[in-house]
């Protein structure tokens, strides 16, 4: 039981990962209203990408 909630736990950081890679400059228009968004969607990127790694070896390290 327990593998299948990490399994799940790591798909849903997967899918927000993933999102936040491809869509960072929409959301940094709607969730920030500063004059700056270029470090702020750069900063998306990159949480997004470690939410993958994270989400990636919760799934395949999961036996």
């Amino acid at each position: 039981m327990i593998q299948i909630v990490l399994r799940v736990v790591g798909l849903i950081f997967l899918m927000y990962g993933t999102i936040m890679v491809y869509d960072a400059r929409i959301l940094t228009r709607k969730w920030f209203g500063f004059g700056d968004q270029n470090e702020a969607t750069a900063g998306f990127k990159i949480l997004g990408a470690i939410f993958c790694l994270v989400g990636a070896m919760i799934v395949f390290f999961n036996k």
